[in-house]
């Protein structure tokens, strides 16, 4: 039963993949690798799976934590976790490059709390043994926005650039 969510999300992965390969003309390779780093995010975050930093191990059965007050930005954790969104945000804002940087801070709140959330279910109901942290959302929203940040700046760059040759 603990690992109904991975299942999902191999069923899921694999039908994406399928579709992508079927339908898909245009970035094929593009599409595939965004595939391939949901699938791996939503493995590592959605199940007992996890990830020290150097390996992958098996968490033990049960319901995790729940930490809602106690603030700690100076720990691996909270690296690994602005790690772990930061494609999140080059991602968004190359799709959406109009979107403003406070837009682009407010979805990588939305989208942390979302995952805490989810953890959080998941883990009561399918003890997976995650734990719902303040500090991952925090997390999750900064890697987010220093992705978001990143391809600005890009884009601003490369604007000016043309701007400057023409």
């Amino acid at each position: 039963m603990r690992w109904d969510p991975l299942l999902l999300i191999l069923l899921m992965a694999g039908l994406n993949g399928l579709l992508i390969l079927i339908i898909g003309r245009r970035s094929r390779w593009l599409a595939l690798l965004r595939l391939a780093y949901f699938t791996g995010l939503a493995a590592i975050l959605f199940t007992p799976i996890s990830f020290s930093g150097t390996s992958l191990y098996i968490m033990p059965i049960g319901i995790g934590r729940v930490n809602l007050t106690n603030l700690s930005f100076n720990n691996l954790g909270f690296l690994e976790n602005i790690m772990l969104t930061l494609p999140l945000g080059l991602l968004l804002k190359w799709t959406w490059p109009r979107l403003s940087l406070f837009g682009v801070g407010f979805v990588g709140l939305m989208a942390g709390s979302s995952i805490e959330i989810t953890q959080y279910f998941l883990s009561q109901h399918y003890l997976i043994n995650r734990s719902s942290d303040i500090n991952d959302i925090l997390a999750n929203a900064l890697g987010i926005l220093i992705g978001g940040l990143i391809i600005a700046s890009y884009l601003q760059l490369t604007t000016k650039h043309r701007r400057l040759a023409s």
